[in-house]
């Protein structure tokens, strides 16, 4: 077996600069991991949970890292129980197909956007730094940040900042938007940031406005309908006693994945047997997890995550 602190000595070297992992040990506990079991990081992003679930297989056992980015793509271990798929974690299914497998052990994904992504100024997700209104995670997709803000209508930006960003001045944010960009195209964050701020409210300025900016890049990712995809998948895909552990930061999010695992699909429709009995692939393990006060202190990007656990029914 591959020494555990010479792979944390690597991660921590390598990755944490890159992205702080959120509940490292509670979302690789939960997947009660086999030691030569085939495993999928969904989001691989820095690589922290990837190399922590690499310490605990041995040889035979095997971990594909999904990501979009090649930034992360540079990131990957070589390792030879370690495989890099870039590509959106939606098509996992397919991937498995080709590689052979037919069912996986265990499956993990972090939703939350990598500290690298929001420190890197140049890619337009953060309106801290005044850079191209990009935030594309695939940087080879058509649709950008400022194709969504120069080219939506107003009642499509209006339903993505409360759907995707739950403001309730969405229409007033939407209306305002129109307004700016009739003066001249809208091109960067810090345009984007100077035509709303005067009607954000000065108490919770920076939060709303990350609301913005977190609806913004909802949208051109299309992360919902990703996700939607992803957690169908994912259900047909593991094997019996299989563990699907889920990071959230998102109340949308949060409820997709609290109905798959409860229901056995996004919508939360009950569905139910002969017998009464709830008619689901799926059953939560243990409940819902969040953050302790010291990683919060520690990582003030992890205080809105939960984290959801849930295993395959055998048949």
């Amino acid at each position: 077996m591959y020494l555990y602190t010479q792979i944390m000595s690597d991660c921590v070297k390598m990755n944490y600069d890159y992205h702080t992992p959120v509940m490292l040990q509670e979302t690789v506990d939960g997947l009660k991991i086999k030691s030569k079991g085939v495993y999928l990081d969904l989001t691989f992003g820095g690589g922290g949970h990837s190399r922590e679930i690499l310490s605990r297989l041995e040889k035979g056992g095997h971990l594909y890292g999904f990501d979009q980015d090649l930034d992360a793509q540079a990131r990957a271990p070589k390792d030879e129980r370690f495989t890099f798929i870039r590509s959106n974690f939606r098509y996992l299914k397919n991937w498995m197909q080709y590689y052979g497998h037919k069912e996986i052990d265990g499956i993990l994904a972090d939703l939350g956007v990598s500290s690298h992504h929001l420190d890197e100024g140049e890619r337009g997700f953060s309106f801290r730094y005044d850079a191209p209104l990009d935030m594309r995670m695939n940087q080879q997709a058509r649709l950008s940040a400022k194709q969504v803000v120069n080219e939506y209508s107003e009642d499509a930006l209006a339903d993505i900042f409360r759907l995707y960003g739950e403001m309730k001045n969405s229409r007033q944010l939407a209306n305002t938007l129109v307004k700016a960009r009739a003066k001249g195209e809208i091109a960067t964050t810090g345009q984007l940031a100077e035509a709303l701020t005067p009607v954000l409210g000065r108490a919770r300025e920076k939060k709303d406005m990350a609301k913005v900016f977190q609806a913004l890049r909802i949208e051109v990712n299309g992360e919902m309908k990703a996700l939607q995809k992803m957690l169908v998948a994912a259900t047909q895909i593991l094997a019996p006693d299989g563990r699907l552990v889920v990071l959230t930061y998102h109340s949308l999010e949060d409820r997709m994945v609290k109905n798959i695992m409860r229901c056995g699909n996004v919508e939360g429709e009950m569905k139910q047997d002969i017998y009464g009995n709830i008619d689901s692939p799926l059953h939560s393990v243990g409940k819902m997890q969040t953050p302790s006060e010291q990683e919060q202190t520690n990582n003030p990007r992890s205080r809105s995550a939960k984290l959801r656990i849930a295993e395959k029914i055998v048949s």
